[in-house]
């Protein structure tokens, strides 16, 4: 564990924000190369269908067009599904642009025109006309849930649901207190600030270099290599930074694909930007319902726990979220039955969106579980105190570190949760109902496999380098202050290098596993370093550190020295001298533990307690104050952590009161495609935010203790703000998102 005096665990405000600020920091739409041409993408005006004719007479007449692209005239591309397969690719046919001349759905792209300006790209594809045979669409869950099926194939083996435990229904039967109900979510819309684009710069002879908003650069490198048969090792990707993405650049998109293939096909550099609302048709959180029934004995302990859930996928490939299995696995239960199946509709593919799955799935999970609590009438803290458990009892294994109990004590206290008064309705400030809901929130803290290097000088300057990607959570920082801390330099003497797919090798930047991950890789570089120094300082004549052992030596104001007496040591500078060496580099690999994963599972954990004030007449919810805790392991930087979470709250809150993709069901068209009619949390609309870091030890989660905190912030905030809702109106709503019609509604939950 790291010397908590020194810089990590310090509020380090970000080493890359002042490019950022100054805007020196360019994103994939900002670089330029002469003579580049643009794209503009022709996206489908039906949901589902055939194309039977193109007419593209009248945009190539428009000053400036050079080609346009439809499924008629695409160069070819690898025929197999394998070599269109992403490192996060689903089961199913991945999407092929104009693959042929069937509509799949709304926003599809159905052409492509390149043009020496924009402005003619984009003038030339309104003119592109395009006719169709449009056939019947199904987009509504509600009405094809009977369509669901259990995915043939798992895309994750934790996405299966777990075996049953004892009879649930049986014990259901019997219980002295139940609930049942359905809860539904309607879809979103990711929307992060920068829009997706790419500029491709042709090299010749094969190679070039793409500037792609992706959260893996090697990603979309060997997405295009495998599609349009590169070398790998004459492509490089760059995404030095990202301006959101909260899941949607995981995957490759059609931008990528079309700028690299008009690029190849016309020898020229290339750049597609997408617009706002071609970023509708990207992906989504899938719309979902779920039914859930819980029973407890007189005292509060749960006797059934069952979760069925149903989210829609694509027609072309099987998407699959951890929706479910969280509720066999929050509480203490010994009669459990989880159920999930998806349903196809003739939407784009759905894909990750902040915490995904556990979104979703735990928002119905501590819906329920506040309903439960007033069925039975205890404090909906005390019936999750109750039954709180140290064991995943999914899997059957320990949990790693869960200080949980931390975060209701102290959220409880922060927030002033014991002089709530229970009854619903019964707390009010002026014409506001006052209510006050608390939910917990659970995400998996992972760790996947990466690589860093890590270069020492001998003036002490320090260069951290791999692939990682910051999408604006503060990846830069981290990496700096941990390369610093082990270095015992200022974080101005690191220079972190990331974003480019020919450093070494790292997964896409979601999970929540950057930090632990790439952290990881480069405290272990870092040592190794410090272990090659070593190895010269002893070959000096005479050496004081001769008989040592590298875990016995630290760095310390530029020397090497022994950890228990920093008389004893050597200068950096005076070690290199003497081997003739200007620098020293490691590369190391880290991945998880493969012998401690078969006895634990390491997750991260909230308390998320929520005022809110309704007005009785308008119908018009506030949120006025929320208390997040959160359980995260060790925090490497409390500024950019806390602006994490602070980022998941505002996204539960739009998740629980604004956020909706509006479809015309008669069509399938997304209606909404805009940041006028797709409603998210303004500046308005959000109050105190009071962030809490419990302290957590955690010595098997990662090497470096750390969780992330990417997810864990938005899980449980939905349901804390619909738990406070019916405290403030006595109106149970199980419908996302809670708008003003379904507050006006006379219907209450008795």
């Amino acid at each position: 564990m790291f010397d908590q005096s020194k810089v990590v665990g310090l509020p380090i405000s970000r080493i890359d924000g002042p490019l950022k600020v100054t805007g020196q920091a360019r994103y994939a739409a900002e670089h330029f190369e002469p003579g580049m041409l643009f794209g503009h993408v022709v996206l489908a005006t039906i949901a589902s269908g055939r194309l039977i004719a193109v007419d593209v007479r009248g945009a190539e007449r428009v000053p400036g067009v050079i080609k346009i692209y439809t499924h008629e005239n695409r160069p070819k591309t690898a025929y197999r599904d394998s070599k269109w397969k992403d490192a996060v690719a689903l089961p199913g046919h991945p999407f092929r642009p104009l693959e042929n001349d069937r509509v799949l759905f709304d926003g599809q792209p159905v052409a492509f025109v390149v043009a020496e300006t924009p402005e003619s790209a984009r003038d030339a594809a309104a003119l592109v006309h395009m006719h169709y045979t449009a056939e019947l669409t199904h987009t509504d869950i509600v009405a094809e849930q009977h369509n669901s099926y259990e995915p043939p194939v798992a895309r994750m083996k934790q996405f299966l649901p777990p075996p049953p435990r004892g009879d649930a229904e049986q014990a259901f039967a019997g219980a002295s207190y139940k609930i049942s109900a359905d809860y539904i979510l309607s879809g979103e819309h990711h929307n992060p600030m920068e829009l997706f684009a790419a500029t491709v710069r042709f090299e010749g002879d094969g190679a070039f270099t793409i500037y792609d908003k992706t959260q893996g650069s090697q990603n979309s490198r060997d997405y295009v290599c495998g599609v349009f048969d590169l070398d790998p090792d004459k492509v490089i990707v760059r995404n030095d930074f990202v301006g959101g993405a909260f899941g949607q650049a995981l995957r490759p998109k059609h931008h990528l694909f079309f700028a690299v293939m008009a690029s190849l096909d016309l020898s020229r550099s290339i750049k597609v930007e997408m617009s706002r609302r071609e970023m509708f048709y990207l992906t989504w959180r899938p719309s979902c319902i779920q039914t859930v029934s819980l029973a407890a004995d007189t005292e509060g302990n749960l006797e059934a726990v069952l979760h069925h859930a149903v989210h829609a996928t694509s027609r072309h490939e099987d998407y699959q979220e951890n929706v479910a299995n969280w509720s066999g696995l929050a509480y203490k239960c010994d009669n459990v039955k989880i159920s999930y199946e998806i349903v196809k509709l003739d939407l784009a593919t759905p894909g990750d969106m902040r915490a995904p799955g556990a979104a979703t799935g735990v928002n119905a999970l501590e819906t329920a579980m506040d309903e439960l609590a007033y069925e039975i009438g205890i404090d909906p803290l005390d019936l999750r105190i109750r039954n709180f458990v140290h064991r995943d009892q999914n899997l059957d294994k320990a949990i790693t570190s869960k200080a949980l109990h931390a975060c209701y004590r102290e959220g409880a206290a922060r927030f002033g949760w014991s002089e709530r008064s229970p009854a619903p309705r019964s707390m009010q400030e002026g014409n506001d109902l006052v209510g006050w809901g608390m939910a917990s929130g659970i995400w998996e803290a992972m760790m996947s496999k990466g690589e860093a290097k890590v270069r020492l000088s001998a003036d002490g300057k320090v260069t951290v380098s791999a692939a990682a990607s910051d999408i604006g959570t503060g990846t830069y920082t981290i990496l700096g202050q941990i390369a610093a801390e082990v270095f015992d330099c200022a974080i101005e003497a690191v220079t972190v290098d990331i974003g480019k797919s020919d450093l070494p090798k790292t997964g896409v930047e979601g999970g929540s596993w950057t930090a632990a991950t790439t952290g990881s890789a480069v405290q272990t570089a870092a040592r190794a370093v410090i272990k090659s120094l070593l190895t010269h300082a002893q070959s000096m004549e005479p050496s004081p550190l001769a008989d040592v052992t590298d875990e016995q030596v630290e760095i310390a104001e530029g020397r090497l020295v022994l950890e228990s007496n920093h008389q004893i040591g050597i200068a950096i500078a005076d070690i290199m001298a003497a081997s003739g060496l200007i620098s020293i580099e490691e590369h190391a690999k880290v991945g998880p533990d493969m012998l401690a994963m078969k006895k634990y599972v390491s997750y991260s954990h909230s308390a998320v307690f929520v005022e809110v004030k309704v007005d009785e007449q308008l119908g018009i919810v506030r949120v006025t104050r929320v208390v997040s805790a959160i359980a995260g392991g060790r925090i490497l930087n409390p500024k950019t952590a806390r602006s994490q979470i602070l980022g998941g709250v505002v996204m539960g809150i739009g998740m629980a009161l604004h956020e909706e993709s509006a479809i015309d069901h008669r069509t399938g068209r997304i209606m909404n495609h805009n940041l006028a009619e797709y409603h998210i949390p303004a500046h308005a609309d959000i109050h105190d935010v009071d962030v809490i870091f419990v302290e957590e030890d955690d010595d098997k989660a990662s090497p470096i203790g750390v969780k992330g905190l990417g997810e864990i912030g938005i899980v449980g905030v939905a349901a804390a703000v619909s738990n406070a809702i019916f405290h403030a109106t006595g109106k149970r709503i199980r419908r996302l998102p809670i708008t003003i019609d379904k507050i006006l509604e006379s219907e209450t939950a008795e």
